[in-house]
């Protein structure tokens, strides 16, 4: 074993491991599968909407109230929210004149709090 310029450990041997090679690529998903989850990814890698997300794990609110809450435009807002609903990870229910958004399911909270466990271990 050496280490890189940047201290990560690298592997010095010109081995194939052919069995634990064609064991994994007998498991690994279809390609179009896995851009779908590095896309469903890249809608976490936003700040405003981490944080959209986790007021709505607390409650389900409006557009107004989600505004106020982070201190911006409702058209900010709702651009967001347009972007997290269609990856499906929030959803919205009418009441009158008002819309209220909350969480799609439950897998979304629990994908949220894995992130904010792992980053606060």
């Amino acid at each position: 074993m050496a280490k890189t310029e940047y201290g990560v450990l690298r592997c010095d041997c010109n081995v194939i491991h052919e069995k634990t090679v064609k064991e994994v690529k007998a498991k690994m998903p279809v390609e179009e599968k896995l851009y779908d989850l590095a896309e469903f990814f890249k809608v976490f890698g936003d700040c405003t909407r981490i944080k959209i997300l986790w007021a709505l794990s607390k409650s389900k609110m409006c557009v107004c109230d989600i505004a106020a809450l982070l201190n911006m435009s409702k058209s900010s807002i709702s651009h967001q929210l347009r972007i997290l609903k269609q990856a499906r990870l929030v959803k919205y229910k009418r009441d009158g004149k008002i819309v209220f958004y909350s969480l799609c399911d439950n897998h979304v909270e629990h994908v949220f709090k894995q992130g904010f466990e792992h980053i606060n271990e």
